[in-house]
């Protein structure tokens, strides 16, 4: 049976030009980079040609990239720094954040370093900007605003510049998890209001275990991990050296792809909400024919016995969808995002998630498992 997955969100496959392009790294070229001799010396310098190369696809400088483990160390080094060394009392965030970032903000707030305050959550699944304003305008001590670029559950995407403007306005910090969008859209960090940005490579068919952090110059933080003077003292520890190179690979070939991949999978997308609406019995979640992801589909069932084993029927099938984030040990808590949104009572929500791999062929044997599960 040939194995259908619908769960790019959580993972995707790795290229096989990516792989090639870390295979050096892997076997001969393996020195230290911290070593002087030549080993050392070739490692460094992948190292860096990788940073020059994810800094020009995000329009920042070299020294703005600090590679690091993933998405959720990049988020708490950035709500941790934004506390402790920028003076961040206050953290406005939203009720359907990555945990990466809400269990972080917690944690400051366990610690008496800070205060949350949530931003509302339009019954679209967006971010009320207006709303925004008013928290920033009437919060007189410093300020970080972390709120995610495109949400990992329903897709919908916030107006990041726009954020970033108000951010400027007010003085505020923001930090915004970008995980779910760089490699598939043309982001520019360098607008003035964004200072910390978050990426994954295994989001865009790098490798896993490995990320970055984008940290705006004009910020000024000390390191979450000591012990060494790795990645200009900001993060000690040997770094992932084939996995740097991976990632950098990866966001290349992602940007070089970008424009024929949204349109083959976007019109993926637009043919299964398609044939789902035919059904008359399903709802979506979020904005899915607004401001959201292409990658993303969100869909709720009526809630039977058939629809509450869907995940497992469907599985039995070949077919590999999700329920909601795939970042919860297996916990089966139910998505706090879809929660939040109030459209969760009486029904099922599931995630699908396209890539560049899927055809139009799997979306048609995925309705017709659908149809013979529920």
């Amino acid at each position: 049976m040939k194995r259908i997955y619908l769960d790019n969100a959580a993972t995707t496959a790795l290229d096989p030009l990516v792989l090639e392009s870390m295979m050096p790294y892997l076997t001969n070229q393996f020195g230290n980079p911290s070593s002087i001799y030549s080993y050392g010396r070739e490692s460094r310098l992948a190292i860096e040609n990788a940073r020059k190369s994810v800094a020009r696809s995000l329009n920042v400088t070299p020294g703005e990239i600090f590679f690091t483990s993933g998405g959720t160390e990049s988020d708490n080094m950035a709500i941790y720094t934004a506390v402790h060394d920028l003076g961040c009392k206050v953290i406005i965030t939203s009720p359907i954040e990555h945990h990466a970032v809400l269990h972080a903000a917690e944690r400051q707030v366990k610690d008496g370093r800070a205060e949350i305050k949530l931003v509302k959550v339009l019954p679209d699944g967006h971010i009320d900007l207006v709303h925004l304003a008013e928290l920033l305008a009437s919060t007189e001590q410093k300020c970080l605003v972390t709120l995610m670029h495109a949400n990992n559950e329903i897709g919908n995407l916030l107006d990041l510049y726009a954020v970033a403007d108000l951010c400027l306005k007010y003085g505020a910090i923001f930090h915004s998890d970008t995980v779910q969008t760089i490699g598939h859209y043309k982001l520019d960090l360098s607008h003035p209001g964004i200072h910390f940005a978050v990426g994954a490579g295994h989001k865009f068919h790098g490798p896993k275990g490995v990320g970055m952090l984008y940290i705006s110059k004009d910020v000024q933080v000390r390191p979450l991990i000591e012990g060494g003077g790795q990645e200009r003292n900001m993060r000690a520890g040997t770094e992932n050296l084939y996995g740097v190179v991976g990632f950098a690979k990866a966001l290349e070939l992602a940007e070089s792809r970008m424009e024929s991949d949204q349109l083959q999978i976007r019109s993926l997308r637009d043919a299964f909400i398609h044939q789902l609406e035919q059904r008359g019995d399903v709802q979506f979640n979020g904005d899915v024919k607004g401001r959201c992801l292409y990658t993303v589909l969100n869909v709720s069932f009526p809630r039977t016995p058939e629809t509450e084993m869907l995940l497992m029927n469907l599985d039995m099938r070949g077919i590999c969808v999700s329920g909601g984030s795939a970042c919860s040990s297996g916990a089966d808590m139910g998505s706090h995002v879809i929660r939040a949104l109030g459209t969760s009572a009486g029904r099922v929500p599931v995630r699908f998630s396209f890539c560049r791999h899927n055809t139009k062929e799997e979306i048609d044997q995925v309705m017709d498992a659908l149809k013979a599960c529920c």
